[in-house]
């Protein structure tokens, strides 16, 4: 295993920490200056979402998951590139805008004491993108997909997938390419946590696969799926749903890590929704999946590892400035044993880690590397993400994207060439903040050359607010 280094700057002068504010234009498509040469095989759109707003008339928020959302649509096309920002439109969102004042709660920002009796939740529409049957969705787990124009990225309102989603849909649907269909989940609380399952297929309309119960109030942010099942890392997490009911504090607030309850390994067959197995294990923290595939018996499962929950102190912390504590993500592999109802993990590279991403011919498949975002530097695990690398999952070696000096990327994503057979053929794009110019632009690397810096920058003339997911949809 290796361990990057590099001689970016450290948290301690955080030149990153200027891509927390507002965004300072919102705009449809115009062109965006490129620098290098874009591929010409690279057709079609990139869409990322992220929280673009960090306070509600000077009032800040309390964690970087609770502004508004924003999302970036960059175009690429044999006419040139053109780039669009605009801030989401939610009914919600748009009610505090108008009052001029915090109206709702949020993940880490508790409900204003005038608005406690409200039930009103705030979709803020923040964290990931869809495209699904010629149509695209920003996401916000709590909440129901907001549909967006992929014309100039206007928000289209709210939907429940023709009746569907009942109250949420993760920020994290996972298509199953041998099932022509994508899956995702939602989270109800209650007298019971529930976990909703949906089915999207490529063509047709969305569905509700079943309901099942969880073991206690916990959250989930993502699930990974194979051929068969569909699986779930709950971890040892519970939520004081008596709190949260009454208006008091906060959702981050009410939750407690609780490592002698343990974490909980959920399998669902997805012909069998009503029989999944369960496999308790040791308590451990997940955000992210990168890939899972079956052998057999067992199902491989690579993901970002936590020994507790302290990483959403980190994440809280860094719309303010550098965090106290060091992000402590690292690239595992997990086995699960169905057979045996057993669970081993252990690390496969030893750098702090996040946003895991593969090639789209590697889902649900044995497979060789992945995309991560990365610290460069222990230093530099206080602060944003300083780099770009990818992992080979045998031997956990890393390998680092040349971006420069003081330029903070943002999750990588996989677009194969045209015609690609190998894995690793194809382009990794990144959002940039580059903190010199104070502006923010998409790097396009060749995924076989990354430590050669990218074959072109497409560059906005205004900085853009970091973004947390994103997703490419061909031409």
């Amino acid at each position: 295993m290796t361990t990057a280094t590099s001689k970016h700057p450290t948290a301690l002068s955080p030149g990153w920490h200027r891509a927390f504010r507002g965004l300072t234009r919102s705009h449809g498509f115009e062109p965006l200056r490129v620098e290098g040469r874009v591929p010409e095989d690279l057709r079609g759109t990139l869409y990322r979402v992220g929280p673009w707003t960090f306070d509600v008339q000077g009032r800040p928020f309390q964690h970087w998951f609770d502004g508004d959302g924003g999302m970036l649509g960059v175009r690429f096309g044999p006419e040139g590139v053109t780039g669009a920002a605009r801030l989401m439109d939610t009914p919600t969102m748009l009610t505090e805008r108008r009052a001029g004042r915090r109206r709702y709660g949020a993940y880490g920002t508790p409900t204003p004491l005038l608005h406690k009796l409200s039930n009103a939740r705030k979709n803020s529409a923040n964290t990931s993108v869809m495209a699904w049957n010629g149509r695209l969705y920003a996401l916000f787990e709590p909440c129901r997909p907001v549909e967006v124009s992929p014309a100039d990225l206007t928000s289209l309102g709210e939907t429940d997938l023709g009746g569907v989603v009942a109250e949420s849909f993760s920020a994290h649907p996972h298509r199953v390419p041998s099932r022509q269909t994508a899956y995702n989940f939602g989270v109800r609380y209650g007298r019971e946590t529930t976990l909703d399952l949906f089915a999207l297929p490529d063509e047709g309309p969305a569905r509700l696969l079943g309901t099942l119960k969880l073991p206690g109030a916990t959250m989930v942010h993502d699930f990974i799926a194979t051929d068969r099942y569909l699986l779930f890392f709950l971890p040892a997490l519970r939520l004081d749903v008596l709190r949260m009911v009454l208006r008091v504090g906060s959702f981050s607030g009410n939750l407690r890590w609780k490592p002698g309850v343990g974490s909980e390994i959920l399998v669902v067959p997805i012909d069998d929704v009503a029989h999944p197995v369960r496999i308790p294990t040791d308590a451990f923290y997940q955000w992210h999946f990168a890939n899972a595939y079956e052998e057999g018996d067992r199902l491989v499962v690579d993901y970002v590892h936590y020994p507790d929950f302290t990483t959403n102190q980190w994440l809280g912390q860094l719309a303010k400035g550098p965090a106290t504590t060091e992000a402590q993500g690292r690239f595992h592999r997990a086995v699960v044993d169905l057979k045996g109802r057993r669970f081993h993990t252990e690390p496969r590279a030893d750098v702090s880690c996040e946003f895991p991403r593969v090639a789209p011919s590697a889902v649900g498949r044995p497979y060789q590397k992945a995309y991560v975002s990365i610290h460069t530097t222990t230093a530099a695990s206080h602060g944003h993400f300083d780099g770009v690398a990818s992992v080979d999952v045998a031997s956990g070696h890393t390998t680092v994207a040349a971006l420069g000096r003081e330029q903070y990327p943002s999750e990588p994503v996989f677009v194969p060439r045209a015609g690609s057979r190998a894995e690793d053929e194809g382009w990794v794009l990144t959002q940039v903040y580059d903190a010199r110019s104070d502006t923010s632009h998409v790097a396009i690397l060749d995924a076989q050359r990354l430590g050669e810096g990218p074959v072109a920058r497409c560059h906005f003339d205004h900085a853009l607010p970091f973004t947390f997911h994103g997703g490419f949809a061909p031409t």
